[in-house]
């Protein structure tokens, strides 16, 4: 049993990898679009971020209630840095949505505040 939850927190702790990493690259590529002027791509890949840290969010909810209930995980470096990950495209996300915004109003384009 305990392997199987070993497993389990592995995988979960891949998904916030993954999803956080995925999460970066759709910022990066919302910035870039921006910067070309193409805000309909911009937008997109924003909420293709918004959709990734959903993901890595559900993931960590799950390592959290799993926590709160007394099914410990151990503590590895490999969690840590899945944690760091999500922390970075967290605010990497926050940060391209203000660049997306400032491309658009250089570009004359109304941005509600």
């Amino acid at each position: 049993m305990a392997e199987e939850e070993q497993e389990q927190n592995l995988e979960a702790i891949m998904g916030l990898i993954m999803n956080g990493g995925n999460a970066k690259s759709s910022s990066f590529e919302a910035i870039h679009a921006a910067k070309t002027g193409d805000f309909d791509t911009a937008e997109a890949k924003l909420k293709e971020a918004d959709h990734f840290l959903t993901e890595a969010h559900n993931s960590q909810t799950g390592m959290l209630t799993d926590e709160a209930n007394g099914k410990h995980a151990k503590v590895t470096l490999l969690t840590v840095h899945s944690q760091d990950h999500i922390m970075n495209a967290i605010t990497f996300r926050d940060l391209a949505g203000e660049i997306v915004d400032l491309y658009k109003r250089l570009d004359g384009v109304k941005v509600e505040d």
